[in-house]
């Protein structure tokens, strides 16, 4: 297998290098070609296994060609060590939890996987190796404690100020040892651009390795195919399964389109976001415009140029009505999202994050109007690490897990940076 330029197909590097470098040299994103494709009797063979074995069978297809299959065992093994359970929450609705890895977020599945192969492929290597993540909350607490101690690599995580929560701000900047927090006046669409601006900046990759963590990299996103998989695994064979996926910057729905062109049988994909809409606009109009972020209580959404949007252009050919054929845009206010938490609280019993509220109001309205389908919804996030929002809807506390708990009375350290590349430059030239 090789992986291509979202710029240029033509362009195509091996798995180390296209990881190694995250980010083309075109500026394009590396998507791999081919993609295998699993047969009927491949798929129903995953029924009654877990995640880690689900991920096993998966990465031996994915990867096997670059890396041994004990060496590839042991990384599924020491990254996706943790399942993603389906929880009922209606007769037609469940919640794919994607809570129950160390950092109690999605973003667990990838970064783990990537560090250890990250791992893989530098343990070799004389100089280090600095990891850029730019973060809207989740990202950064999943990719800083999988890299945490790992020998070699320096992480740097970008954040807008004041723009996630306490409790994933203190996941990330209390950790010190490789991991370094840098606090940026801005949004995260600031963020993300300043670690793009490095990747294209040749003085100073002349100079030191860099990589991406963020869903950029391929081996970021690639492994979140695992739980859709596990996801479908769990489900009455005979159920017709459509996703809905809260989305920021579509790595997420990019990894479940790429689990269908390896055969998942999906009826259809629900984008469901906040009031940054860049994507709903686009399957309405034909027309993507990138905007400004939006600051929202369901902040790892704030993305107003989702990069991986790009990939999923790619995937369709650029053509739109084949995009819209497999994709449904909804968006929600904060008004409503804290309208949906409290209802279905009260209705169901069930606690959404206030991404996962968007998933299970998307994934209501289209069963509304589509009747015999069953709908999941990715719950991104344990609500505890959106605790304030939470309970100012529900009037109770919120138990917040011990594994989170222990991050709240420890110091924040972080570098204030302005949103401006040369800062960010002299930044990393120092270290």
């Amino acid at each position: 297998m090789h992986y291509y330029s979202t710029n240029n197909k033509e362009l195509k590097l091996g798995l180390k290098e296209a990881l190694l470098k995250g980010l083309a040299p075109d500026g394009g994103l590396f998507m791999p070609y081919p993609i295998p494709i699993l047969s009927r009797n491949d798929l129903e063979s995953l029924r009654g296994l877990n995640l880690t074995q689900i991920a096993l069978k998966l990465s031996e297809l994915l990867f096997g060609e670059d890396i041994p299959g004990e060496e590839l065992k042991q990384i599924v093994e020491e990254a996706v060590n943790f399942d993603t359970p389906v929880v009922q929450v209606e007769e037609d609705i469940y919640s794919l939890e994607l809570f129950h890895g160390p950092t109690l977020a999605f973003k667990d599945v990838g970064a783990r996987f990537l560090a250890r192969l990250l791992g893989y492929f530098t343990r070799d290597m004389k100089s280090d190796i600095h990891v850029l993540v730019a973060t809207s909350g989740d990202t950064g607490s999943a990719v800083a404690n999988g890299f945490l101690g790992v020998p070699g690599i320096k992480v740097h995580v970008l954040y807008p100020s004041g723009l996630v929560s306490p409790l994933q701000e203190k996941q990330f900047t209390t950790l010190g040892k490789n991991i370094s927090a840098i606090e940026v006046e801005g949004t995260f669409d600031n963020c993300q651009k300043l670690v793009k601006e490095a990747f294209m900046d040749q003085e100073l990759t002349n100079r030191m390795t860099l990589t991406s963590a963020n869903s950029i990299n391929l081996a970021r996103f690639l492994p979140q195919a695992f739980y859709y998989f596990r996801a479908w695994a769990q489900m009455e064979p005979e159920s017709q399964l459509f996703f809905s996926v809260p989305s920021g910057n579509y790595g997420n729905m990019t990894a479940g389109l790429v689990a269908r062109e390896m055969g998942l049988p999906v009826h259809t994909f629900l984008s469901a976001n906040n009031l940054n809409d860049v994507v709903p606009s686009y399957l309405l109009t034909g027309k993507f415009k990138p905007r400004p972020s939006t600051p929202t209580i369901a902040n790892a959404m704030d993305v107003g140029d989702p990069s991986n949007f790009v990939r999923i252009l790619d995937l369709f050919d650029h053509k739109h009505e084949w995009i819209t054929a497999h994709m449904h845009g909804y968006s929600y206010s904060d008004h409503d999202i804290r309208e949906i938490i409290g209802s279905v609280y009260k209705k169901t019993g069930y606690l959404c994050d206030p991404h996962g509220a968007t998933g299970y109001q998307a994934a209501r309205s289209f069963l509304d109007n589509n009747q015999g389908y069953t709908g999941i919804f990715l719950e991104t996030a344990h609500p505890a690490k959106f605790k304030e929002s939470v309970e100012e809807v529900i009037g109770t506390p919120v138990e917040i897990p011990e594994r989170l708990a222990a991050f709240a009375d420890r110091e924040k350290h972080s570098i204030l940076l302005k949103p401006a590349y040369q800062d960010f430059k002299e930044y990393l030239k120092e270290q």
